[in-house]
């Protein structure tokens, strides 16, 4: 560096034009910056931050509006059924129980469980398992080594002031320049007892320059090993893996908070099946009763006009009529908030081109139900039970670590290090020291302790009465699932005996109206006894397939209850894995991780089924059994409820009206009678 002769007056730091070009360089970056970020300002959405070289203040409220956010296709469909509209006419898809399951499963990124008519997300996905076991890499990763790499290159050129030797009035400056290079290595490494190993190397380059100095350029190099261990705080295997440990523990709580919630939905699917099975058996009940009170109210209104009856059993027939249509359409609502209940659960969208089937037959055995056996599978199998068991895990590695932490700071040190020292002598030879020559070490043992230590006192006391907390928790826990295995016990046998009473009340109520109608048809009872019947026989039809729907949805639960329901219908998890980066890094091969556990799709349980479930209730006419004689065959006439009742002379010719004399007639006639029960018939039989 050289040296400049300045009087009272201030001379430019240095005359090599370096002063000029560091300042085109600074402004050339502020101009570029204000370009840069001028033009990035408009295209930035508002949610990124401005790229301003200073950060302007937020003085307003910067929202935007729901247009400027994510969009997401919606699939279009065309619009769902309701009872303006039911649709029962699409063409029919038999489903059985098992493709129910089968295509709920498969459809269950996100998890669904049943909520009354409708399905909502249970907060668990095929993912969760796999993301919480990220945890146990990162809590492994405290232990891994850690390289440290470091190089740097420094100038300092420290300007003086010397006094002119040939100018006692002037002052001379001057300087020295200091180049260096420094390295600093290092590899660091923390074992399971809490110890941690060091291995450094340090060198340091430095050329000064002017001057004669012993050695220049000179490299000072030191080698160094050392080893701390915690023997108090810190120091255990125990204390230092439990945080890999609860991260284990952490992973099979979420992977049975997974596994209950597809329980749910796998018990979810079954419930809305049947209850689909029983809407539709309840509306076939309905549909009957309105039709036989349709035909009631037309027949009252000819005996009206014949003068037959009078006003209030037209009104008593219009009251039934009406009160059977009311009851149709909330049947009809029924079938169709179950269907969509089903198809939500399914995972399907709301429309359907086909209108979907039960076709599975439901169970009419009894089943029978080891108390003490369903007890120790539930201990054991319920995923609640289970991830209480782990909570009281976790609570004894945290102990563990909160005792460790009331312990004093007490840790042990030792050092070696190997010095060195190498450079360039004024007459130009290189020295250097020998290995060995230099050495350091260092022992000693530190200790520090909070007095009263009242934090970490506090902090193992909270664990203490945790795990008693926690305790008491699982003890709750195993006396509700006594309840709970009680209750579905009492329901099952009670659901059954209900479906034997009810089939029985049906076998009677079918008797009481072969009876009823056959004394109608005599003329000994008036025809609202028959009708009283037929509400008798459909409401036992109803109650009976309830039951048994009933029995058939508690079997499930009661499999829910005990946690066995997966293992009963054949359903497993299974590992899907992807590529991420690996310990390479960029650089190396991605190494594969796993990605999700979805449930398989072989639920193979159930029977297949030909005909629709509520054909298996046996829906048929009530009155099959009572055939009319050919003879009356000849004279029946179908009535059309839908139509006028139109009554025509009947004669030879068969041609002309009747008059208001042949009408009485004709509805005193027993022949006439007998229609009503072809009409039965007729209206009973399935389609």
């Amino acid at each position: 560096m050289g040296i400049v002769s300045t009087g009272r007056e201030l001379s430019p730091p240095c005359t090599d034009g370096s002063w000029v070009f560091c300042s085109w360089v600074f402004c050339s970056w502020v101009f570029c910056s204000w370009v840069f970020c001028t033009d990035n300002a408009s295209h930035n959405a508002i949610a990124d931050e401005p790229s301003y070289p200073i950060l302007p203040e937020q003085r307003s409220l910067q929202l935007r509006s729901p247009g400027q956010l994510l969009q997401v296709a919606v699939p279009q469909t065309p619009r769902p059924p309701t009872v303006a509209d039911p649709q029962f006419d699409a063409p029919p898809r038999n489903l059985t129980l098992n493709e129910a399951i089968n295509i709920t499963l498969g459809n269950s990124q996100v998890v669904r469980v049943l909520s009354g008519v409708t399905a909502s997300t249970s907060g668990r996905t095929i993912y969760d398992v796999a993301i919480t076991n990220t945890t146990i890499d990162q809590q492994k990763g405290a232990f891994d080594p850690t390289l440290r790499f470091n190089n740097v290159w420094n100038q300092v050129e420290n300007p003086i002031g010397i006094p002119d030797p040939l100018n006692p009035g002037n002052t001379l400056i001057g300087g020295t320049q200091s180049e260096a290079f420094g390295f600093d290595f290092g590899l660091a490494k923390k074992n399971l007892l809490g110890g941690t190993s060091n291995l450094g190397v340090v060198s340091n380059r430095n050329h000064i320059t002017p001057g004669i100095y012993p050695l220049d350029p000179s490299d000072r190099t030191a080698t160094e090993f050392s080893y701390t261990q915690p023997l108090l705080q810190g120091g255990g295997k125990a204390a230092n893996q439990a945080p890999i440990v609860l991260a284990r523990i952490d992973t099979e709580r979420s992977y049975f908070q997974y596994k209950q919630a597809v329980q749910r939905s796998v018990q979810g699917v079954v419930e809305a099946y049947w209850a689909l099975v029983f809407a539709r058996t309840d509306l076939w009940a309905r549909t009957q009763q309105v039709e036989q009170a349709k035909f009631a109210n037309d027949r009252t209104v000819a005996r009206v006009e014949s003068g037959d009856a009078n006003a209030g059993d037209l009104a008593q027939t219009e009251l039934a009529l009406e009160n059977f249509r009311a009851s149709l359409l909330a049947s009809q609502a029924s079938v169709l908030q179950r269907q969509a209940a089903l198809l939500n659960i399914l995972g399907l969208p709301p429309y359907e081109a086909e209108r979907t089937v039960p076709v599975t037959p439901m169970l009419e055995e009894l089943i029978t139900v080891d108390w003490n056996q369903i007890n120790e599978l539930a201990q054991r199998e319920r995923p609640d039970i289970i991830e209480l068991k782990l909570i009281l895990e976790a609570d004894q590695q945290r102990i563990l670590v909160a005792e460790n932490q009331a312990r004093p700071q007490l840790n042990g040190v030792a050092l070696y290090r190997w010095n060195g020292l190498e450079g360039v002598a004024p007459a130009g030879n290189r020295v250097r020291s020998n290995a060995g020559d230099f050495e350091d070490w260092s022992l000693g043992v530190n200790f520090s302790v909070p007095l009263g230590m009242r934090a970490e006192r506090a902090t193992l006391r909270q664990r203490q009465l945790i795990i008693k907390r926690d305790r008491a928790n699982l003890d709750q826990g195993l006396h509700n699932m006594q309840q709970l295995l009680a209750l579905s016990l009492r329901n099952l046998e009670q659901f059954y005996a209900q479906y034997e009473r009810y089939k029985a009340v049906r076998a009677a109520a079918r008797r009481n109206l072969e009876q009823q109608l056959a004394q109608y048809n005599e003329g000994i009872i008036q025809f609202i006894v028959v009708l009283q019947a037929i509400v008798d026989w459909g409401n036992s039809v109803s109650s009976e397939a309830q039951s048994l729907t009933q029995y058939n949805t508690e079997i499930a639960r009661l499999e829910l209850q005990t946690g066995t329901i997966l293992q009963e219908h054949n359903v497993v998890f299974f590992e899907e894995r992807f590529r991420s980066i690996g310990p390479l890094g960029r650089c190396g091969k991605d190494a594969c991780y796993p990605r999700s556990q979805p449930p398989s799709t072989s639920v193979m349980r159930y029977e297949e089924g030909t005909q629709p479930s509520e054909e298996y209730f046996d829906l048929e006419n009530p009155v099959a059994r009572k055939k009319p004689d050919d003879e009356d065959q000849d004279h029946a006439k179908d009535l059309d409820p839908e139509m006028d009742v139109e009554f025509e002379k009947i004669d030879k010719n068969k041609d002309g009206e009747m008059s208001d004399e042949e009408i009485n007639d004709l509805l005193k006639n027993r022949s006439a009678l007998r229609t009503f029960s072809n009409f039965l018939q007729k209206q009973l039989r399935r389609e």
